[in-house]
């Protein structure tokens, strides 16, 4: 196993990311996001990021995905965003910033010492 897919690297991928997804869009109003390709671009690839950390952790520390209840959801949303990108709607990844993040967030910085 690599440096890389050590359990800790993982979980600091998955807040980090999660983190500047609500940094890229804390002053934006829904309108605001679903006209910046920017920020809806910079989204994407960091839900690509946490889908693709968590499903490592699925397949090498179990254990520790098993305390994401929504991670196939999750895996799955970073494939359809990699693979399917024609049919993602910016105000599905909108709706998921505002829902899922701070939740994910918050189940990150449970298992590793985060302070933020």
């Amino acid at each position: 196993m690599s440096s890389l897919h050590k359990p800790e690297k993982l979980l600091y991928d998955i807040f980090q990311s999660a983190q500047l997804i609500l940094d890229f869009t804390d002053k934006l109003s829904k309108e605001e996001f679903q006209n910046d390709n920017l920020v809806v671009s910079a989204c994407e690839r960091k839900f690509e990021i946490i889908g693709e950390a968590l499903n490592r952790l699925r397949k090498s520390f179990p254990e520790i995905a098993t305390c994401f209840p929504d991670l196939d959801k999750i895996i799955g949303f970073r494939n359809i965003i990699a693979h399917g990108y024609d049919i993602v709607s910016s105000n599905i990844l909108w709706q998921t910033i505002q829902n899922d993040i701070p939740k994910l967030i918050k189940i990150v910085q449970s298992k590793i010492d985060i302070d933020k």
